[in-house]
């Protein structure tokens, strides 16, 4: 039979189409970066998951940690475990260097950061500790699980 032009050996273009499927769905499984690490200034510890840098409120990204006495509002399920020992444990690693990679802001104003002290991830420390869960749906960019999916395995173990 005869080839009509454009059809070429390759399969036509149905084969073009595919390939380029193909390759946008590749470049869509590529996780998206994380967004750059900055200096942070010192700060304080409010409890598990949220710390206080000068004027700026930082809630952790992907955990949830034990509200103080007061704090869990009507209705909402809180996060187990003891509140004073996640708050505690927090202070015990937020010295040293601090970075924080900002990812916007909570309906409270808080901004939504991964922060480290010296390189070490504060939600995965705290993860790591049994301080608090991990919400994948507070988890922006699934940054955490790709930060530390150890601690996350760990967390969530069912000796916990």
């Amino acid at each position: 039979p005869q080839r009509r032009r454009g059809q070429g050996g390759s399969g036509g273009p149905h084969v073009n189409v595919l390939t380029l499927l193909l390759v946008l769905a590749l470049g869509a499984c590529s996780p998206q970066p994380l967004p750059p690490e900055e200096p942070l200034g010192s700060c304080t510890v409010s409890d598990g998951d949220t710390i206080r840098c000068g004027d700026e409120r930082i809630r952790l990204l992907g955990i949830d940690a034990p509200e103080l006495p007061g704090h869990c509002r009507t209705g909402r399920i809180c996060a187990p475990g003891n509140p004073v020992a996640s708050t505690e444990s927090l202070n015990t690693v937020i010295a040293g260097r601090l970075g924080v990679r900002r990812f916007g802001k909570d309906r409270y104003g808080r901004t939504l950061a991964m922060v480290s002290a010296d390189d070490r991830d504060l939600s995965c420390h705290q993860l790591a500790a049994g301080q608090a869960i991990y919400r994948s749906d507070w988890d922006n960019l699934s940054a955490i699980m790709r930060t530390c999916p150890d601690a996350i395995a760990a967390a969530n173990a069912p000796s916990r």
